[in-house]
């Protein structure tokens, strides 16, 4: 058998990359204040605002009621669901005692991402009782919508870094 030459692509265990360099405290410190700040509460403002106007589009489209409230009630879905979430994250009791600890805080995050997929389907699988004369692909429709203000931000904050 004959070994392999190490290629620049071909990662093996134990391999180092020579041109690694670890970042001392201060570049670090420039590092991070040259990175954008992305606000939890931020996104959950801009999904509540893009789920608003989504619904009153809905209902100026179609002049149906049911239909608005549809698209409200599916933007409500991720909207209430990431509000939560935004809070447990920042402001709860749980997220000042694991602010100080790697393993901590990604297990509160881990918890309150369980949280907000919980409530997303508790809403969804009760909307039929909440929405009169519900319509389905309405809901789809604000639902998708406003989940989609993530992808925008990621886009908006990506062009602001160059």
């Amino acid at each position: 058998m004959t070994s392999k030459a190490s290629a620049p692509g071909n990662w093996e265990d134990g391999e180092k990359d020579p041109e690694f360099k670890p970042l001392g405290r201060e570049e670090a410190a420039r590092w991070r204040a040259a990175q954008p700040g992305l606000s939890a509460w931020r996104i959950v403002m801009v999904q509540l605002l893009v789920g608003l106007v989504a619904g009153v589009l809905g209902w100026l489209i179609t002049q149906r009621v049911s239909v608005g409230l549809s698209v409200l009630y599916g933007a409500a879905s991720v909207v209430v669901p990431t509000a939560l979430m935004a809070w447990g994250v920042t402001s709860s009791a749980l997220s000042r005692k694991a602010s100080g600890h790697v393993i901590s805080a990604f297990m509160s995050f881990v918890l309150w991402e369980g949280v907000k997929i919980l409530l997303s389907v508790a809403m969804l699988w009760s909307a039929p009782r909440v929405v009169p004369d519900l319509n389905w692909l309405a809901l789809l429709a604000g639902l998708v919508v406003v989940i989609k203000v993530y992808w925008f931000g990621f886009w908006i904050q990506a062009r602001r870094a160059n």
